[in-house]
């Protein structure tokens, strides 16, 4: 799955990189899924990725309103009494978090080559902090983190508040939307980093309806077939680097 950028004029202007998180380049989605099939089973209704992809990348109290009204649930559980029941199963599924393939290597190789580069994730501080407690090292190479409980995101994705607040925080910000590159996997994230003005490549999962690819510039199936050279990054100086 790869397609050409629909953005050719700006790929030679791209400065700064930035990263959603969830999906991306920790494998966290398959947490919400698991927990979400459990608690609809009460109900005798299955959880689908139409649906899922309604709710990722957003904040979780947009995404847990989206998933009790589309279900039909609502008048049995409220998104906040459904928030209350994931909390626990997650806490204990976070810690465990692996990176996505890909993820280690492109991130090192942008920090090594000089690009900034930052995080914006709308998870929350605290679940942060048990998503990449194991991941601490690559994480502290991000120039700077926007989680979606920072006080200069007013509204989640697809609103672009938070890629916007990532540009104005890199070093010499704010940034010219124009010279970054995001990374996102949800819907949401690269509607939002388009409403932001910003080029964006998709790195969706599999099950993810193709028609929500056509928003992005460039399409790809795993960040380890980003090729760098061809937004006019440094490239990758040896084709054997270690692809993790």
């Amino acid at each position: 799955m790869a397609n050409e950028g629909n953005n050719d004029t700006r790929k030679g202007s791209i400065s700064h990189v930035i990263f959603d998180m969830d999906g991306l380049l920790l494998d966290t989605e398959k947490f919400y899924t698991e927990v979400q099939e459990i608690i609809l089973a009460r109900y005798n209704k299955t959880f689908d990725w139409s649906l899922k992809a309604k709710m990722m990348g957003k904040k979780a109290i947009e995404a847990a309103r989206v998933f009790v009204e589309e279900t039909g649930i609502s008048d049995s559980l409220t998104a906040e009494d459904f928030l209350v029941e994931r909390e626990e199963m997650l806490q204990k599924m976070f810690p465990t978090s692996d990176l996505m393939p890909g993820a280690s290597r492109l991130i090192h190789h942008l920090h090594e080559s000089g690009i900034p580069i930052c995080v914006a994730t709308g998870t929350h501080t605290r679940h942060f902090d048990l998503k990449t407690q194991r991941h601490s090292e690559l994480f502290s190479l991000m120039h700077h983190i926007v989680r979606g409980d920072d006080p200069e995101v007013k509204q989640g994705k697809p609103s672009p508040d938070i890629f916007l607040a990532a540009a104005n925080r890199f070093e010499g910000g704010p940034v010219d939307p124009q010279r970054i590159l995001v990374f996102e996997d949800a819907p949401s994230g690269v509607l939002a980093a388009k409403n932001a003005g910003m080029s964006v490549i998709m790195v969706p999962d599999e099950r993810l309806d193709s028609s929500y690819h056509e928003v992005a510039d460039q399409v790809l199936s795993s960040l380890l077939d980003f090729n760098p050279a061809d937004w006019g990054l440094p490239p990758f100086e040896n084709a054997s680097t270690k692809l993790v």
